[in-house]
């Protein structure tokens, strides 16, 4: 993935690119330390950060595109404008890249064989997203910006993976049950349910109101415990996905 980073720094202050690539190398740090019944091998994970950042590519061509047809049929004083652009514009095309590729990459690998690393492989890959989006802000805004993104954006897509691996490992177990419609849902749900909070995330930290910034603060800080705890859970509950295995095991 390195190839892709070599102009950033050959021409910016490696101090600012430090900034914003630690905060992602050390949460996939803690989320890969947490999938202890089957650890992925690192060839692996580095071709998810790879995706990760594919992905945002991918991401700036649909939210150009579905940005230029929402100001044209929207009012850009409309309330509705908003929520669209958050929700489906950013949140939708963001979540959508992240998950094409994570699922191409991952669905028919050997390695995933325990539902955990649904959540592992999701967070990863956003992480990846979340890497290199932190450094295009932090080449054009600055440090300042690394130390405000470290602690709310970096972590939010970390959030927005857990989500999307819950429901990406539930739907690898249910192909393995030849479960297809339950698949089927949770893989839908894998996209819907980051997107939606992802917009969520993006509109209200966009609120002008005296009071928005405490509600962002109270927003993220529950995302944040929550998807915590649910990692925490998935970790603990983490159970192989071939059907010889049908009951939890429990890692200690």
């Amino acid at each position: 993935m390195f190839f892709f980073l070599l102009p950033a720094l050959m021409t910016y202050n490696w101090i600012l690119i430090v900034s914003a690539v630690v905060p992602a190398i050390i949460l996939m740090g803690k989320v890969y330390k947490a999938d202890k019944l089957d650890k992925e091998s690192p060839a692996l994970i580095r071709s998810l950060v790879l995706m990760g950042i594919i992905s945002t590519f991918f991401a700036l061509v649909s939210e150009r595109i579905l940005g230029a047809l929402l100001s044209r049929t929207v009012s850009f004083e409309s309330p509705l404008y908003n929520v669209l652009l958050y929700f489906v514009v950013v949140g939708f095309s963001e979540e959508t890249a992240k998950y094409v590729l994570l699922k191409r990459k991952t669905w028919h690998d050997r390695e995933f064989n325990c539902q955990f690393d649904g959540v592992v492989y999701a967070v990863t890959v956003s992480l990846g997203f979340a890497l290199w989006e932190n450094i295009t802000y932090v080449m054009m805004y600055g440090f300042g910006t690394a130390l405000v993104r470290a602690v709310t954006a970096v972590p939010g897509h970390a959030c927005f993976g857990v989500f999307m691996g819950i429901f990406y490992g539930q739907a690898k177990r249910y192909d393995y049950l030849r479960c297809g419609k339950a698949s089927s849902i949770c893989r839908i749900m894998a996209v819907i349910v980051p997107a939606l909070i992802h917009g969520t995330y993006d509109y209200i930290a966009s609120m002008e109101a005296e009071s928005s910034g405490w509600y962002f603060l109270i927003f993220v800080a529950v995302l944040f415990i929550v998807s915590y705890s649910m990692v925490v859970n998935a970790s603990r509950k983490d159970r192989r996905i071939d059907r010889h295995y049908s009951t939890f095991e429990i890692v200690d």
